[in-house]
């Protein structure tokens, strides 16, 4: 399944390095081969990525992953909507920590007071 996570993850890492390996790129998002075989082809498929071989490598199945003018909007608009997310998550865990916070607070005041009146 090709996620907007995975899409984004992957065009970021192959704007970075466009030589990265199907293996290399399963290995650095954590992964299998086979879902970073379907991710890329679906890219590919809808003219977000362009594979071009090596001619002169000797791996004859080395290839090169280059953004499309359209996957750089693609990947923009996925960069955009991941930082959306991600600001939503630490907004929901900094007031969990805070409330954490509190109640360790709240319960400590109430140890202290429980040990001084005993």
């Amino acid at each position: 399944m090709l996620t907007d996570e995975i899409r984004y993850k992957l065009m970021r890492v192959l704007e970075a390095n466009p030589t990265m390996s199907q293996r290399e790129l399963a290995r650095e998002l954590g992964v299998s081969l086979g879902r970073v075989n379907f991710c890329l082809r679906a890219l590919i498929s809808k003219g977000f990525i362009k594979a071009k071989s090596f001619g002169s490598s000797s791996n004859k199945a080395a290839y090169r992953y280059l953004l499309t003018p359209s996957g750089l909007e693609q990947k923009a608009r996925l960069t955009l909507s991941f930082l959306k997310a991600k600001t939503r998550e630490y907004e929901a865990l900094r007031l969990e920590i805070e409330g954490l916070r509190r109640e360790v607070e709240q319960k400590h005041v109430a140890a202290t007071i429980e040990s001084r009146i005993e």
